[in-house]
C-alpha cells in the first residue's frame, strides 16, 4: 500500500496563505457588495467609501494597518495625491483620521471659505497644509513631496490658514468657532469629576485649567532679544485654558517668551476684546503658582509640595499637601493637553522663517485643530491612550536653562474668598482620607 505524502512545512504555510487569501477576497466582496452602495457605479467612486471598506477590513481582523495588503488597498484612492495625504496623516500619532480629514475639509468650503482652484482641489490644499504643521517642513520641502511651486504650496498653505484663523474677517473662522467652552454658561459639573470619586464633591465648581507653554518661534536675529525668556531660545509664550475632555476653551498667542506667565494672564481677563471666558461666580479654574491668587483662579498651597511625583514615595502628611496633589491631579490635564498638542504637530518645534503674524496665526490653528479633532474622532486615538494612562503626560516643552521665579506670593494681594474655599476642600478631603 502506497503511503501518503507528508506534506512539507512550506506547503503548509503556503496552503494557509492562499486559504486567507480567499477568505479575505470574498470578505470584502461582501462589504462590497452589502455596506458600500456607492461602489456599484464607477462615478460614484468616494474617498470616504474606500476608507469605510479599508476600516471595517481592519476592525473584522482582514488585515492590519501599516501591512503590505493594507498599503495596497491605500493605493485604491483616486490618485497619489490623495494616497499621499492620508498615508501621511495615519501615522503612529493617530494624528488625524481620513474621516475628521474629509469633514473638516468639507466644513471649510461650506461655512469658510475655503475654495478649490483651477489646478488644486480643497482637498489637496488642506493636505499641503495639515502636512506642513504635522512634520515642520519648509516650503521647499513640501513643494517636492506634492510636486508643487513653491508658489503654489505657498497660496494653497495660507488659503486654509485664512479659512482657520481668518485674520482678514476679523477673526471669524474655524478657530473663533472652535476654541471656546462647549457650556458657556459653566452649569454642569464636568463628568470627569462628578464620576470620579477622587474629585466629587470637593472640586463641583471647577470649570477648567489654565496653563501657559512656550512655543519654538522663528525670529530674524536682530530682534530676538525680547523673545528669549527662560528658555533660552526665542519663543512665544503661550496662554491657554481647557476643559477637563482635553478640548482648549481659550488660546492667547503672541507675548514674546521673556514675558511672565502674570502679565499675559492679567493682559487676556482684562482685555474685552479678548473674550476671554471667565468664571461664574463661585466657580473657578486651577491654576498653578505662577498666577495672582484672585477670585475665580484656586492656586495650590505655597512653599508646600506639590507635584504628583514629589508624592511617589511618601503620601501627603497633612491636609495642605492632600490638596495640592489633588489640585495637581486635576490640573494635569492641560498638561496632558500640551503634552498631545505638541506630540502631534511637529511644526510646533521647527518654526519655519514666516513671518512674526504667520506664526501667531499657525499656532492659534494649531489649537483648533487639535480641539476639531478631539471632538470629531470617532476612533482610538492618542486623546484615549491618556485618559487610560492618566499619570502619562507627554512632555515636550523645551527646558529651561535659566532660574524660574514663578511665585506671586509677595507681588498680589490673595483673595480671601478663595483661599476660605480651598481651606473648606482641604478639610473635607483630608477628613475624608483619614476615615
Amino acid at each position: 500500500m502506497k503511503r501518503k505524502k507528508r506534506a512539507s512545512a512550506g506547503s503548509i504555510k503556503l496552503q494557509e496563505l492562499l486559504t486567507e487569501q480567499n477568505v479575505i477576497q470574498k470578505r470584502a466582496l461582501a462589504i462590497l457588495e452589502s455596506d458600500s452602495p456607492s461602489f456599484t457605479h464607477t462615478h460614484d467612486f468616494s474617498i470616504n467609501a474606500v476608507v469605510n471598506l479599508i476600516n471595517q477590513m481592519v476592525d473584522d481582523g482582514l488585515m492590519t494597518k501599516g501591512s503590505a495588503l493594507w498599503c495596497f488597498a491605500m493605493s485604491l484612492f483616486e490618485d497619489a495625491v490623495k494616497r499621499e495625504l492620508f498615508t501621511s496623516l495615519l501615522d503612529d500619532s493617530g494624528r488625524m483620521h481620513p474621516s475628521v480629514f474629509m469633514k473638516l475639509c468639507k466644513e471649510l468650503e461650506l461655512k469658510y471659505g475655503l475654495k478649490s482652484s483651477d489646478n488644486m482641489s480643497t482637498v489637496e490644499k488642506l493636505g499641503i497644509f495639515v502636512y506642513t504643521l504635522a512634520l515642520g517642513l519648509s516650503n521647499r520641502d513640501v513643494g517636492e513631496r506634492f510636486q508643487r511651486s513653491g508658489y503654489t504650496v505657498r497660496s494653497a498653505f495660507h488659503d486654509v490658514l485664512e479659512a482657520i484663523t481668518a485674520r482678514g474677517k476679523s477673526f471669524n473662522g474655524l478657530a473663533r468657532d472652535i476654541i471656546r467652552p462647549k457650556d458657556p454658561t459653566f452649569r454642569l459639573i464636568p463628568l470627569q469629576i462628578k464620576n470620579d470619586k477622587r474629585y466629587m464633591p470637593y472640586f463641583k465648581d471647577c470649570i477648567g485649567c489654565i496653563d501657559g507653554t512656550h512655543i519654538a518661534a522663528c525670529i530674524p536675529e536682530t530682534q530676538q532679544l525680547r523673545y528669549i525668556g527662560r528658555k533660552g531660545i526665542p519663543t512665544f509664550n503661550v496662554m491657554a485654558t481647557c476643559d477637563f475632555d482635553m478640548c482648549f476653551t481659550f488660546a492667547f498667542v503672541g507675548w514674546e517668551g521673556s514675558a511672565h506667565d502674570t502679565h499675559v494672564f492679567l493682559h487676556a481677563i482684562n482685555t474685552p476684546s479678548m473674550n476671554f471666558p471667565k468664571p461664574p461666580e463661585g466657580k473657578y479654574y486651577l491654576v498653578d503658582k505662577g498666577y495672582p491668587d484672585r477670585n475665580g483662579y484656586m492656586v495650590p498651597y505655597s512653599k508646600t509640595r506639590y507635584h504628583l511625583s514629589q508624592f511617589e514615595n511618601e503620601p501627603p502628611n497633612n491636609m495642605q499637601e492632600t490638596f495640592n496633589r489633588s489640585h495637581s491631579s486635576l490640573r494635569s490635564y492641560i498638561e496632558r493637553s500640551f503634552g498631545i498638542l505638541k506630540s502631534q504637530w511637529k511644526i510646533l518645534h521647527r518654526m519655519p522663517k514666516f513671518s512674526v503674524q504667520t506664526q501667531i496665526d499657525v499656532i492659534m490653528a494649531i489649537f483648533a485643530l487639535h480641539n476639531y479633532n478631539r471632538r470629531n474622532a470617532e476612533q482610538a486615538t492618542v486623546f484615549d491612550i491618556v485618559e487610560l494612562y492618566p499619570d502619562c503626560i507627554p512632555n515636550d516643552e523645551p527646558r529651561d536653562v535659566r532660574g524660574n521665579d514663578t511665585s506671586n506670593e509677595d507681588l498680589y494681594e490673595g483673595s480671601n474668598n478663595m483661599k476660605r474655599i480651598r481651606n473648606d476642600i482641604a478639610t473635607l478631603i483630608w477628613n475624608a482620607r483619614r476615615r
